[in-house]
């Protein structure tokens, strides 16, 4: 199968590939609506059925949002990139400051925040100034917000209100912006093909993740009680397990379609689930702290973005590390 996917073009091996994700999640979706036809005399037997079914099929949504749009990223030009994966961030950062508290003092940093220090952030990964853009948010505007908050002259909660807008742009705007900093990281004879780098960053981080919340629900099914209860009531070593491991293999099998060799594949694999799955933890801690079930609120997206972070925490978290990794083993 290697073989075959390298003696095809780059744009042959990224339609082939769509066609077997698409292939799979399409079954997926077939499994799902075939189960939801089962019927169940006990009131409670159905009512829990259904739930399984409600979060299965939106497990089945989140797969399909990360997929489709690494697709249209791979379709669109670069500026089109970057512009798909900042409106991402947009949103992201956007759902988070709406259930942290502000006041009228936050004014000028959110506005630096959604209208300054997103599109430069952006821009430095565009224009590949690699040197700059791992430093720009860690270090000036981590210096430069508190400077913003303190100017408008309101000490009422000062540390809390800029430690929740650090961590949002932390999260939200300089983990997702590491997605598209795959593109332009240069291996040797592997030209115009690192939109694979991202596809196999989405893919084993989405099955690591996936994988984990199914075997944590098999495990609540059979009363087995959570490891971390005030923070979650699904995590269990076992199903992190279960999810490190399947992340890791699948991307030992993908190793074909990236510069990675299948041991190196699985141990940046590892690396990066640890990462997603670690993030994805820390993010419900948040959540626990808001009170709040999900980043979308009850009922309805706090946004309108669907619940983006819920969706993209762990590879928020998982970029920035994988980054960092492959970039230091192979001394890009």
């Amino acid at each position: 199968m290697y073989q075959s996917l390298k003696n095809l073009t780059p744009t042959q091996q990224i339609g082939a590939l769509f066609v077997i994700v698409f292939g799979l999640l399409m079954l997926g979706g077939l499994v799902i609506f075939l189960r939801s036809m089962r019927e169940f005399e006990d009131p409670q037997q159905a009512a829990h059925h259904q739930s399984e079914i409600d979060n299965l099929n939106q497990l089945l949504k989140t797969s399909w949002l990360l997929i489709f749009v690494f697709w249209v990223a791979w379709l669109a030009g670069d500026i089109s990139r970057l512009v798909l994966f900042g409106a991402g961030s947009f949103f992201a950062l956007r759902e988070f400051l709406t259930l942290s508290p502000t006041r009228h003092g936050d004014h000028r940093s959110l506005v630096l925040a959604f209208f300054v220090i997103l599109p430069v952030q952006y821009w430095l990964v565009g224009t590949a100034q690699f040197n700059l853009f791992v430093v720009f948010i860690p270090v000036y505007v981590f210096l430069a917000l508190p400077v913003a908050s303190a100017l408008a002259n309101d000490p009422k909660q000062f540390l809390e209100r800029n430690a929740k807008l650090q961590w949002g742009i932390m999260v939200c705007i300089y983990g997702m912006s590491h997605v598209p900093a795959l593109l332009l990281l240069k291996f040797p004879r592997y030209d115009h093909q690192n939109a694979f780098l991202v596809l196999f960053l989405v893919l084993v981080v989405q099955t690591c993740m996936l994988t984990q919340h199914l075997v944590a629900r098999r495990l609540m099914q059979l009363g087995k009680p959570p490891t971390l209860p005030a923070i979650s009531q699904s995590f269990s070593w076992r199903a992190w397990w279960a999810g490190m491991i399947s992340g890791s293999l699948l991307g030992a099998l993908l190793a074909g379609i990236t510069p990675f060799v299948p041991g190196q594949g699985f141990a940046l694999s590892f690396i990066a689930c640890a990462a997603g799955s670690m993030g994805h933890l820390v993010m419900k801690a948040l959540k626990r702290d808001r009170g709040i079930p999900m980043w979308r609120g009850e009922g309805r997206a706090i946004t309108g973005a669907g619940g983006m972070l819920d969706r993209i925490d762990a590879l928020c978290f998982a970029a920035p590390v994988f980054f960092y990794s492959v970039r230091w083993y192979f001394g890009l």
